[in-house]
C-alpha cells in the first residue's frame, strides 16, 4: 500500500454490525486516526438523560436538547494499544457509560434531530479534514465525507447482530435479554433508515460488506484487500 496516499475511509451501516470494531482495527493496521461518530451521538444522548431532556423510553424534549448543545464538549483521548480511544464528555471519561442500553434506547431519536446532526457533522468534518482517517457511523459516506476515497457499507442479519451485542453486554455483566436487544436494534434500524435528516442510506459508490458469516479477522483481511486495491490505483 502506498503510504503517501492519505485517503479517508467512510464506514456506514446498521447498529451492532461491527462497524467500530472494523474501523478501529483498520486504523490501527494503517496507522490512521479512528473516529467513532456514534460515540458522539451517544454523548449527546447521555447529556440529555442526565439533564432532564428525556421524558421516557423513546421520548425526548426537543427544545431542551437543542438549547443544551452549546454546553456540550466532546473529545477523544489518545488511542491505547488496542486502538481504543477514551470518549470524554465535558472532560469526563464516559466510554463505558455511553454503551449502556439506557443510552441505546434514546440515541436514534437524539440523532434524528437536525440541530444535533449539524452540530456534530461540523465537528466530524473538522476532525477528518486532513485525511488518514477511518470514521464510522450512519451518514459518513453520504453527508460527512461524500468525497471519501473509500466508502464501505457494513451489514449483517438482525439476529446475528443481536446475538453479538448480547454476548458483548453479557461479558460486561449487563443482563439484557436477547429479545430486548433484538427489539432495540430493529427500533434503531427503523428510525435510522426513515428519519428526515441524513437517513441511513448506502452511498451509490459504497462497497457492501455483509459480515453475517465472517469473524472479525476475516472481515479485516477482506477489507484490507479493498483498501489495498483502492490506494494502488
Amino acid at each position: 500500500m502506498h503510504s503517501e496516499q492519505q485517503i479517508t475511509i467512510a464506514i456506514d451501516g446498521f447498529s451492532s454490525c461491527g462497524k467500530s470494531t472494523l474501523a478501529k482495527a483498520l486504523a490501527r493496521k494503517l496507522n490512521y486516526t479512528f473516529i467513532d461518530s456514534g460515540a458522539m451521538y451517544r454523548c449527546v444522548a447521555l447529556y440529555a438523560i442526565r439533564n432532564g431532556c428525556v421524558l421516557g423510553s423513546h421520548k425526548i424534549n426537543l427544545s431542551c436538547i437543542v438549547s443544551s448543545l452549546s454546553a456540550i464538549t466532546i473529545q477523544f483521548g489518545d488511542a491505547d494499544a488496542n486502538g481504543n480511544r477514551a470518549v470524554l464528555l465535558n472532560g469526563e471519561d464516559v466510554s463505558d457509560t455511553i454503551r449502556q442500553l439506557e443510552v441505546a434506547n434514546i440515541v436514534s431519536e437524539v440523532a434524528a434531530i437536525r440541530e444535533v446532526r449539524e452540530f456534530l457533522v461540523k465537528q466530524q468534518q473538522e476532525l477528518g479534514k486532513n485525511g488518514r482517517v477511518v470514521m464510522d457511523g450512519r451518514d459518513i459516506g453520504t453527508v460527512v465525507f461524500p468525497k471519501a476515497e473509500l466508502k464501505l457499507f457494513i451489514t449483517a442479519k438482525p439476529e446475528i447482530r443481536a446475538q453479538r451485542r448480547f454476548l458483548e453486554l453479557q461479558a460486561k455483566g449487563e443482563a439484557n435479554s436477547l429479545e430486548e436487544i433484538l427489539e432495540n436494534l430493529k427500533h434503531r434500524d427503523r428510525i435510522d433508515s426513515t428519519r428526515a435528516i441524513s437517513p441511513l442510506t448506502q452511498a451509490e459508490d459504497a462497497i457492501v460488506v455483509d459480515n453475517s458469516d465472517m469473524n472479525e479477522q476475516q472481515q479485516l483481511e477482506y477489507v484490507l484487500d479493498i483498501v489495498k486495491n483502492t490506494t494502488s490505483h
